[in-house]
């Protein structure tokens, strides 16, 4: 039986999405139909300014004419392969994104949780079989409140009770510290350290930013501890903070590097595992894989993506444009805004309760033809695509002024 057409309204298609969908999202009531840059379009015809950019997936802005462009020239020759077989695309990908970050070899994947998922492997196989630790007996070192994914191993080292409950029992083999926290990390770390796993900057969390000085801790830490540094940049990285890579803030270079959202522009999925040789090289065919992991496609977006990077325009912009949002978030301090933490075009504003849950903010704003997120709260999340104008951030901002004026 054919099944029968949805029906075209907004409202409509919401409605329509409830008896067939898991409920494991709770999206703001707006459905999108077209994109271009930095605006959406949904299907009644209202636009849009999207200040969340996919939690950092359209770094690039939607439709981005080069990574478009790139993906239509592959889709006429060559899809996928699986790994079974090599494919033209994959070498100039892995190449490119090494030398991008200054590391050496690449271990492409999927999804953001597929890459945190990865290297909690190679890090426990290279701390058997290099340093030597007992076997099963490996420890991984994680920051409270973090958030890598939703994978039942990832999930057994998260501390929000909403991404634990009911999924255990729980993958053993993690401790958990405070962030931002040197003292309590070298306390955690011993022996059967393998990495130490953190977020340069927590997303989810609200966009915490560290005091100066904790990532070159860390690196220090754990270079003299003998154990790796795993920096997990699926959101910070590509852009987003100013910098290619938020670690560059402080000059470290992680062991293992997480990539992913940005990498596959807005296009396909594509992440990526980026590390030393010694330290990836500990795999040997058979001991993992991924079917759709650099396929041909994939590689030509991420190639392409890296190629965006490589002029540094978009790092400059992040940067420029990053003033303009923490001077436009600044003036709004008591003003509905009890505080802020941005880096480059990221930001996580804290609301005040009196006026509204930031839920309520972001469907204020919303209604105002802006996009936001909220988490934890009284917490909105800014992340604008890095192809934003400065007219169009200053907007978003006088948006949300007005927005805070009128309470929710």
């Amino acid at each position: 039986m054919t099944a029968p057409a949805l029906a075209h309204t907004s409202e409509e298609l919401i409605s329509a999405e409830g008896p067939v969908l898991a409920h494991n999202y709770h999206p703001l009531p707006v459905v999108v139909a077209r994109a271009e840059g930095s605006w959406v379009e949904d299907v009644e015809g209202r636009r849009y300014l999207d200040m969340l950019a996919g939690y950092s997936a359209l770094n690039f802005g939607h439709r981005n004419p080069v990574l478009i462009e790139a993906a239509h020239r592959q889709l006429d020759r060559l899809t996928l392969t699986s790994r079974a077989f090599h494919n033209d695309r994959l070498a100039q990908f892995a190449r490119s994104l090494a030398e991008l970050t200054g590391l050496e070899m690449v271990l492409p994947m999927n999804t953001g949780a597929e890459a945190v998922e990865s290297a909690v492997k190679v890090a426990r196989k290279w701390a058997y079989e290099v340093k030597g630790v007992a076997p099963d007996r490996a420890t991984i070192v994680v920051a409270a409140d973090n958030f890598h994914g939703r994978t039942t191993t990832i999930v057994s080292f998260s501390t929000d009770e909403t991404a634990r409950t009911g999924f255990g029992p729980f993958t053993p083999g993690f401790r958990i510290v405070p962030y931002n926290d040197l003292a309590a990390l070298e306390a955690a770390v011993d022996e059967t350290t393998a990495a130490v796993l953190i977020e340069p900057i927590q997303g989810e969390a609200g966009v915490v930013i560290p005091a100066d000085g904790y990532l070159t801790g860390v690196r220090e830490l754990t270079r003299r501890n003998g154990c790796l540094f795993i920096a997990d940049e699926i959101q910070s990285g590509l852009g987003r903070t100013g910098t290619t890579l938020a670690v560059d803030h402080e000059g470290v270079v992680p062991d293992l590097l997480l990539l992913g959202k940005a990498l596959g522009g807005g296009i396909v999925p594509v992440s990526a595992v980026v590390g030393r040789r010694d330290v990836l090289g500990v795999l040997r065919p058979g001991e993992h894989g991924s079917t759709f992991g650099g396929n041909p496609l994939a590689a030509a977006v991420g190639s392409a993506v890296v190629g965006l990077l490589e002029t540094g325009e978009f790092q400059r912009r992040a940067a420029e444009l990053g003033v303009v949002l923490r001077d436009g978030l600044a003036a709004l301090v008591g003003r509905g805004v009890e505080g802020f933490r941005a880096r480059g075009l990221w930001a996580g504003v804290d609301i005040d309760p009196a006026i509204g849950t930031g839920r309520e903010i972001s469907e204020g704003l919303m209604r105002e033809g802006v996009l936001v997120k909220d988490t934890h709260g009284s917490t909105i999340r800014l992340a604008p695509p890095l192809t934003i104008t400065g007219e169009e951030l200053r907007s978003a901002l006088g948006s949300l002024e007005k927005v805070l004026g009128q309470g929710a």
